[in-house]
């Protein structure tokens, strides 16, 4: 790993929009890269292995969590998703800026791992806005909305914990603002 390895974690609730910053500090800058998780569920129809994700079998994803190769992992669901030691590694290697969107519980091992790492907490403006962020994807119950609200208070009352936290009111200057940290 480079000796100035730049890390950035990013958490927040869903619905925060935490992929569309991302998106937008790839947009601001080619030394920005996203870290490819593996992950255990099949590939989507238009996803491609290495670059979505790595896809790999549930017995070769506990292969490597018996190795210690992963910085974190989760199950959700049925499936297992984590962050490989060897895509951080290979990034900062690049010398790329390295940016790793992961949940709220994954974020402090990723700290103990990396402790050069920086950790950004990205918030909706309100409960309210969140909710109506939730609601606008179309892909959810009402009962799945309300189950997803009361995991994301439960996820901010986390972000005492992290070195920033970023309030995306208005997306480009929530981008701005993350940009600013990063530089």
């Amino acid at each position: 790993m480079q000796e100035n390895a730049k890390i950035f974690v990013i958490s927040g609730p869903s619905g925060a929009g935490k992929n569309a910053v991302l998106d937008g500090l790839c947009a601001k800058s080619e030394n920005i890269a996203q870290t490819v998780s593996a992950t255990t569920r099949a590939p989507r129809c238009d996803e491609i292995d290495g670059k979505d994700y790595y896809f790999v079998s549930e017995a070769d994803f506990l292969d490597k969590v018996a190795r210690n190769e992963f910085v974190e992992y989760v199950m959700y669901g049925k499936n297992y998703y984590g962050t490989l030691k060897s895509e951080v590694e290979r990034l900062t290697g690049l010398n790329k800026t390295v940016i790793v969107i992961i949940e709220v519980r994954g974020a402090q091992n990723f700290k103990t791992i990396f402790p050069e790492s920086k950790t950004i907490f990205i918030v909706p403006p309100s409960v309210e806005e969140l909710r109506r962020r939730i609601k606008g994807r179309g892909q959810n119950t009402e009962e799945e909305i309300d189950l997803r609200l009361n995991i994301a208070l439960e996820e901010m009352k986390q972000r005492d914990k992290y070195d920033y936290c970023v309030v995306n009111d208005e997306l480009d200057d929530c981008i701005e603002a993350v940009f600013d940290i990063i530089k």
